[in-house]
């Protein structure tokens, strides 16, 4: 008897085991009914509604439905996924002893004192038959699994078989079978009616009442326990029924018995303490299991497995007559297992399943207990295990695998609890009396070693053993005869090692432990549920266990990561793991010992795996193509340090700020601040942008969170003087005159202080201050004040100095280069697969950039949400700034087509501050520089200015003023080396590692990927309107990018393209800006502006702008009566797929313009003839006309204005011959 659960209660009159789930009802005295689970060993629920003891209890097997019945007379219907009772009947008139429901119709079966069985419908919950006849008590009564038969145990001492066909014909709807015979022989009615039910057989024989009576399962057969201490077999057949047999050995009542559902056995229980096991053929009491002080009283078996629960007087236990776990070995790709006594191999790659040969009955009844393989001798040693009786077997496997074994050859016997191999010829045994024997294939003793507190023996390689022990497991040399290694676990049951014996999984109970060869632990888990086998992958960097456990199938790796791989409807025993790129089959066998293959998904464990070993490229790899999704994986990502891989797995605004935060990516946290647009978020990614130098990013946090104060100390410190001056007008326009003063004495606003003093009535410290700062007039004027106030003037110091503060050498510099966060191998490859499956190149990953049209200021600048009255708008109207401006407003159009407005921005006005560095010291590397980069660099202004003049015919260079102190700056360290002498400065050189001398070249300051995150920028000006603004920035890139230095091909076409896109936008914006400011009173006016605005169409810019300047020109031309070209400038628009309004506006236009095709006005325009825009006049050049090209940005202009200055760059000269653009180093190995 194997228990595998037990509890402890009330005395248990009724159980019933659930069909599917792990859950078993049981029914108590004290009128509770407790659901258990006994996989997990929990108790899930307590019904308590009964009064008194309930005796009856029964799952159904598919609703979620449970009946009982108690001493209340009271059946109850439950719901156990409601929890609660669904209704009751009534009818009986005492004690309910059982309840059952029907396996196919709506019926429940009752047994009750009154002395009747009472048939009822839980659908209709109605009473549909009661069936008398017995004149005692009746004690049980139960449907027969197949047939239309129910049988009852009455203390009348007899057993009643009735059938219940007549019942069935009359409630029951006839199926297709019994509509057929109705057919068939429509004459066979029944005048008179047919009774619900009939007395079929009366089983009389025993001489006092019975307690329980049972069908078979397949057989016509029944069993009964009664009083008289005996337990009966019935046969029966349509006729009649008669007694087969009677086992006695029980000492009290019998109280229950059923059949073993797969053996031949009867299994009974008794008020004499006793489970008694009796052999149904022969009759025979082959087992009986003892309690030592509480009496049995009820006995139930699980539907489908082989498991059984017995109930007591102080509780429930639930067990299984004989192990079902198979006993099997294996050998390479070949499983051997032993199937209704018969050695059979499989082929796990090829699934093919033969015999090889038939064992011996040894064993009785048993199963073998396990079975040990010598694959070099083709031996097989088998273990039985039957209660106090061990044995072994040896046997000689026929090599031909023929399945024929010699006659008169009978297998090696001996008595040992487990026998194994330990070496090519030699078996060890483990006897009774702890001593472990080593015997040669003969099955004679060669050696004995004492081993006194070991109670098991298990595999651990040629020539040793490993010895399980109450709390440890031993490590045995069998030569040397000594313990080598030890490890503490506790009673473990199996050793399963990996392919190359490099690691052994230990199992116990509820335990996984893996080691070295060398017992050295390396991790332990713990299972709530009961571990059953495992087997290793070891296709993966590091082998990974795969266990079972009653309920799923699991991995577990060195490092002591687990997890759940799938779920198992019953326990399975894994022998082997085949795995591919793709997957892995667990090839295992269940309790029937039939072979079975089961898919599983590797991926998480490989991922982890692949982490810990620091395969990327893998990593990355399974990052894009598999479905890893869970909290676990992002749980596990976190804690091992790498959120950067989490980010990819997680969609919530929340966690994947703290991620972003956590792996530095700034970009991405930024996305996940706007999404949950929190005060808390915008402080937490303020405080990381804050420390990796990007102010852009804290400006716009402050902005958010109205953090004035942090927000005027960022403009201070670096150096934005104009937004500096807007935070004081904030301030006054907030009324905190203490914020207006500090921001008066940060800009040195001497005027302004004096002011704010003054009002509020400091007079003394404004008098103090204008005659300090020379303020004469002023001064007198406050002196004045003073006087008439009758207060005390102060004298001036004639010590005081002017407090000033110093002005920034670089103004609205860009983020600080304080931190460089190096970027994870993740990053960089997500970077690079991105721009890949792009065009190839960053800028047109930017151009593909979807922008949306946004406010006159976007989140630039910062103003209190209200305003009070008298308070002036201290920003201007982007129209008044040259923003975008539709001119839809006033279109003669049907009403519900709703004017789009286009917020319009604004420049701001800037000065320029310069301080020109000191002149530094020659470079020793000055010969091998190229490029105009490296002269920068270096210090070498004057050589950079001469080679960016024949490379691109730069003639203006003042506005590299402060580029080249920026760089110049960037190539330079200054560290202090003593504090006593002066700052040491030393030059950064990009090529330190290979080379020395005068082969050093000078760090790169200025990079492509800067450039393109100003364009960005541009454009994000050039949706809000602020053209002035984006034509500033966008010089400043096309300037810069004869200053790059680039190393490949790709990175040179890159710069190319950034510049053409510069310039495509530089020439539209200047035109629209001009056009914007020309009159429009004449009608030569207004078809000069049209013109403008359809050029402006022509410019290659991106969607989101095309569209505006579309609908510009669209209105335009509508307005001037040029259908025509207005028609083709709203199918451009369609084309683009535009908002739906504006879709439909430009619908309405198109109808409006083919209704009457014609233009109006003749303009100096022709949509069908290529054509480019000078820069200075903006006229169109159309091709093969003569035109002068700027030598830097490729801008077209008139002939006239060759040897001018480029107004599209601002620097270059018209028409200049000049070699081309220089910045690669491959251009020089020409």
């Amino acid at each position: 008897m194997l228990k595998k659960f037990e509890t402890k209660s009330a005395r248990v009159k009724g159980i019933s085991f659930h069909a599917k789930r792990p859950w078993v009802l049981a029914s108590l005295h004290n009128g509770v009914i407790q659901l258990w689970d006994y996989r997990m060993c929990t108790l899930l629920e307590k019904f308590d509604e009964h009064d008194g003891p309930v005796r009856g209890i029964c799952f159904h097997i598919q609703q979620p439905l449970f009946v009982s019945g108690g001493d209340d007379y009271k059946i109850k219907v439950w719901n156990y996924k409601q929890r609660r009772c669904l209704f009751t009947l009534l009818g009986h008139l005492d004690y309910i002893r059982t309840t059952f429901f029907h396996h196919e119709y709506p019926w429940i079966l009752s047994a009750s004192d009154d002395q009747t069985i009472r048939i009822w419908n839980w659908q209709s919950r109605q009473c549909i038959s009661v069936l008398t006849g017995h004149n005692h008590y009746v004690m049980c009564a139960q449907f027969h699994p197949t047939e239309d038969l129910l049988v009852s145990a009455s203390l009348d001492q007899s057993v009643r078989v009735w059938d219940f066909s007549g019942l069935r014909k009359k409630s029951v709807a006839p199926g297709p079978a019994g509509l057929t015979e109705h057919l068939r022989n429509p004459q066979a009615t029944d005048l008179f009616g047919q009774a619900d039910a009939v007395v079929k057989h009366v089983l009389e024989g025993h001489d006092r009442g019975v307690n329980w009576a049972c069908f078979h399962p397949t057989l016509p057969l029944i069993a009964s326990a009664a009083d008289d201490r005996q337990v009966k077999l019935w046969r029966m057949n349509d006729s009649k029924a008669w007694e087969v047999d009677t086992c006695r050995g029980h000492y009290n009542n019998v109280s229950c018995v059923l059949f073993h559902a797969k053996h031949e056995l009867i299994i009974s229980n008794s008020e004499d303490l006793y489970i008694r096991v009796w052999d149904m053929s022969k009759r025979t009491l082959l087992q009986s299991f003892r309690r030592e002080h509480e009496r049995y009283w009820v006995l139930t078996s699980h539907p489908t497995l082989n498991l059984f629960a017995a109930g007591h007087g102080g509780g429930m236990v639930l067990f299984k007559l004989q192990r079902e776990r198979p006993a099997y070995a294996v050998h390479n790709n070949m499983l051997f297992y032993i199937k209704n006594r018969h050695l059979r191999k499989l082929d796990m790659l090829t699934n093919r399943d033969a015999p090889v040969m038939h064992l011996s009955k040894g064993g009785g009844r048993q199963q073998p207990y396990s079975m040990s393989l010598n694959h070099a001798e083709w031996c097989v040693l088998v273990t039985w295990r039957n209660g106090e009786n061990c044995s072994y077997e040896l046997y000689a496997a026929p090599r031909d695998h023929s399945g024929a074994v010699p006659e008169g050859t009978e297998p090696a016997r001996g008595q040992a609890t487990t026998a194994i191999w330990a070496a090519r010829n030699r078996f060890a045994a483990l006897e009774k009396n702890n001593q472990l024997v080593i015997r040669n294939l003969k099955n004679e003793v060669s050696k004995k070693i004492s081993t006194p507190t070991c109670e098991e023996i298990m595999y651990a390689g040629t020539g040793m053993l490993l010895l399980r022990e109450a709390d440890s497991v031993q490590l045995l040399d069998v030569q040397q005869k000594r313990t080598i290694a030890s490890v503490k676990v506790s009673k473990c049951r199996y050793a399963i090692w990996n392919t190359d014996m490099s690691i052994v999984a230990l199992l116990g109970k509820h335990t996984v432990t893996l080691c070295t060869k060398k017992l050295e632990q390396l991790c332990c888990i713990t299972e709530g549920a009961r571990v059953k086998s495992g087997a290793f992958d070891d296709s993966t960097p590091q082998p990974v266990f795969i266990y079972t456990t009653a309920n799923h199938i699991k991995y577990c790796c060195k490092d002591g990561d687990y997890g759940i791989i799938r779920t198992l409807d019953v326990p399975v025993y894994a022998v082997r793991v085949l795995s591919t790129e793709t997957g892995a089959r667990v090839v295992c066998l269940d309790r029937e010992c039939r072979p079975k293959v089961l898919n599983i998904d590797p991926t998480e464990y490989r991922f982890k795996l692949a982490l810990v070993t620091r395969q990327y490229d893998q990593v990355l790899h399974m990052v894009r193509t598999a479905k890893l999704v869970g909290q676990s994986i992002i749980a596990y990502l976190q804690e091992k340090g790498y959120p950067e891989v989490a980010l990819h797995f997680v969609k919530d605004s929340r966690t994947r700020l703290s991620l972003a935060l956590q792996c530095g990516n700034i970009e991405v946290a930024l996305e996940a601040a706007k999404s949950l647009d929190e005060p808390a978020a915008w402080d937490q990614l303020a405080k990381a942008a804050l420390t990796t130098g990007n102010h852009q990013i804290v400006e716009m946090c402050y902005q958010r969170t109205k953090n004035f104060d942090k927000l005027s100390f960022l403009y201070l410190v670096t150096g934005n003087l104009e937004k500096l001056r807007k935070m004081m007008k904030i301030a006054e326009i907030r009324k905190d005159t203490s914020a207006q003063f500090q921001g008066a004495l940060l800009l040195g606003d001497v005027g302004e202080r004096i002011r704010l003093l003054r009002n509020s009535g400091q007079l003394s410290l404004a008098y103090l201050t204008a005659i300090n700062h020379k303020q004469v007039e002023e001064a007198e004027q406050l002196k004045a004040a003073l006087e008439a106030a009758g207060m005390p003037v102060p004298e001036a110091n004639p010590d005081a100095v002017f407090l000033r503060p110093p002005l920034p050498i670089q103004r609205n510099q860009p983020n600080w280069p304080l931190l460089a966060v190096s970027k994870s191998f993740f990053e960089v490859a997500g970077q690079a697969r991105a721009a890949a499956e792009g065009s190839g190149s960053a800028v047109a990953a930017a151009l593909d950039e979807p922008l949306e049209a946004a406010g006159a200021w976007g989140d630039d600048d910062v103003l209190p949400d209200h305003k009070e009255e008298g308070e002036e708008e201290i920003m201007e109207d982007a129209c008044e700034d040259g923003g975008w401006d539709v001119g839809d407003e006033d279109l003669e159009l049907p009403e519900e087509l709703a004017p789009v407005s286009a917020d319009m921005g604004a420049a701001e006005d800037s000065e320029q501050y310069f301080v020109a560095p000191t002149r530094g010291a020659s470079a020793p590397l000055a010969a091998r520089l190229r490029t105009a980069h490296d002269h920068v660099a270096t210090g070498q202004f004057e050589a950079a200015m001469r080679l960016l003049n024949e490379q691109v015919g730069i003639v203006n260079f003042a506005p590299y003023e402060s580029v080249f102190a920026e760089m110049f700056a960037h190539a330079r360290v200054t560290f202090g080396a003593l504090p006593s002498l002066p700052a040491l400065t030393a030059y950064l050189h990009r090529n330190w590692k290979e080379a020395t001398g005068k082969d050093l070249l000078p760090v790169i300051t200025l990079k492509l990927s800067d450039l393109v995150s100003q364009l960005q920028q541009s454009y994000q000006l050039t949706t809000a309107g602020r053209f002035p603004e984006a034509i500033e920035r966008l010089q400043g890139v096309a300037q810069r990018v004869p200053l790059l230095l680039v190393d490949s091909k790709a990175e040179l076409s890159e710069a190319q393209q950034l510049l053409a896109v510069c310039r495509d936008y530089l020439v539209g914006l200047a035109m629209e800006t001009a056009r914007k400011a020309m009159p429009k009173n004449t009608v030569d006016e207004q078809k000069r502006t049209c013109e403008m605005a359809a050029y402006f169409t022509h410019c290659k810019l991106q969607p989101v702008h095309q569209i505006l300047t579309l609908r510009t020109a669209l209105n335009m031309f509508f307005k001037l009566k040029n259908y025509r070209t207005a028609a083709s400038f709203a199918r451009r628009l369609l084309e683009l797929g535009p908002r739906p309004e504006v879709a439909q506006q430009a619908r309405k236009i198109l109808q409006a313009c083919e209704k009457t095709p014609t233009d109006e006005h003749q303009l100096l325009y022709d949509e069908h003839n290529p054509f480019s825009i000078c820069g200075i006049s903006y006229k169109p050049i159309y091709r093969g006309k003569p035109e002068e090209k700027c030598s830097l940005c490729a801008a077209s202009f008139m002939p006239e204005h060759k040897g001018k200055l480029c107004p599209v760059c601002g620097v270059a000269e018209i028409g200049k011959d000049a070699l081309g653009l220089r910045i690669c180093p491959l251009q020089f190995n020409r």
